[in-house]
Parts: structure tokens; sequence; C-alpha cells
């Protein structure tokens, strides 16, 4: 009994340590050398441009930006990465970490009431973007130069780094074929319902995922949403329920 128990916990925590081995990530490879080449261009153009406008004697760029490049270039049809969530974002972290810092003298109780407010309205606001977080963070942790700056952090470099990112994201993924924003707007023809007459397989997922952008979803959890989906339309349609196929 107890050999057993043994050899359970020892299959268990292999499985756990094979799930830390990262699975590979689906994306063609098109996809990835114009996510590298957008986002050194995007952070190129815009640290040049911001100072340019701003000078040597200010704080002309913000290091959260590089993170904002990863998602608005690698990652261009998340809700994470679209010109609102950058900006809308990065504004609402920098009024919040600018605020408590002014208001909370110890750093780190002040950083976690501004990530805790920060995320709070972004999702609130539909503008939930992660490397803004580190924008709150900054306004805290920035040092003397951004203390001094006060408001106007937000302003610049973080507002004027934001925009000029987003306007250059929409450019560059535009150029790249790459519908962005997003998002479908109210008037655009949304895609008819798909009649799907094969099971599909986490394989067929995978491939598929393959031939187009990263999509920051796994497939297993594609697969569970596929069927997820199909038994609320059954619902929908008061079908009589099928049993579950299981992937091949």
């Amino acid at each position: 009994m107890i050999h057993l128990r043994r050899a359970s916990w020892i299959t268990s925590l292999r499985t756990f340590l094979a799930r830390l081995w990262p699975h590979p990530l689906p994306v063609a490879k098109k996809q990835r050398v114009m996510a590298s080449i957008g986002a050194g261009l995007g952070l190129m153009i815009t640290s040049l441009t911001s100072h340019w406008l701003l000078g040597e004697v200010n704080l002309w760029f913000v290091a959260p930006m590089g993170a904002s490049a990863v998602l608005l270039f690698g990652l261009p049809n998340s809700p994470l990465a679209q010109p609102w969530s950058i900006v809308g974002g990065n504004l609402v972290a920098g009024v919040i970490g600018v605020t408590t810092a002014m208001y909370v003298p110890y750093p780190a109780v002040a950083c976690g009431i501004a990530a805790c407010l920060a995320i709070a309205v972004m999702f609130q606001l539909r503008c939930l973007h992660p490397p803004s977080g580190a924008v709150a963070l900054t306004a805290i942790l920035g040092g003397s130069g951004v203390q001094q700056l006060g408001y106007q952090f937000i302003l610049s470099p973080v507002l004027l780094n934001s925009v000029c990112l987003a306007v250059l994201a929409i450019i560059f993924n535009n150029l790249a074929g790459r519908r962005y924003p997003h998002p479908l707007a109210a008037n655009e023809p949304k895609t008819n319902s798909v009649a799907l007459e094969v099971p599909i397989t986490r394989d067929d997922l995978h491939q598929a995922l393959e031939n187009g952008q990263l999509l920051d979803i796994d497939e297993d959890d594609l697969q569970q949403l596929l069927k997820r989906a199909e038994e609320i339309a059954r619902r929908r349609q008061q079908l009589p329920p099928q049993p579950l196929k299981r992937a091949g």
C-alpha cells in the first residue's frame, strides 16, 4: 500500500514538473519576424521622437514601453494590446501612481495600493494593459527625477510615449496586413455561424494556430471553449445533448 502511494506521488510530481516545460508557441514564422521588427522599430522611433520633443534634460522614455511593444506588435489581436488599452491604461496608472506617491509615504504600501486601484479602474474603463502596472510602480519608485515631475510625469513621458507607440502600431500592423485595432466596429459585418461536420482534435487546433498570428490561449483551453460554445448553442436551439467525443 505504501509502495503504491509512493509511486502515485512520484507520478504526480513528474506530471507537475513536466508542465513547467513550455510548449512551442503556435505562431507562423512570418508573424514572429514581423513582431520582432515591429517592436524594434516602434520602440526606436518612439524613443527618438520623445527625445527630440523633450530633450536630454528631461525624462523622455519609460521602461514599461518595452513590455507594451511586445503586446502591440507580438499579440496585436489581444484585448490587452489595443490602442485604448495602452493609452488609457498607462494614463490611469500614471494618475494613480503619482497621486499615491504623494499621499502614501511608505513605498511598499504605496505600490500595493497603486497596483490594486490601477487594475480595478482599468477593468472598469476597458483598458486593462499589464505594462501599466509597471507605470504605476515607476511613478512611486522612479526616484527624485520622477517625483519632481509630479503630474507632469503623466503627460510626458508616459502619455507621449504611449500615443507614439500606439500610432506606430496602427501603421505597422495595417501595413503588415493585420486588422488593428482588432475589434470589429458596430457597422462591420460579423462572421456567420460555422457548421462543423467533423470532430476537431487538439492537433488540428495546433496546426491551425501555427498558420496565423499568436493567440494568447492554449490549445486545450481553446478546445474546452469550443465544447462549451457547442453546449450553449445546443441549449439555445433546444437540441438534445450529444455525447462528447474524446479528443485524439
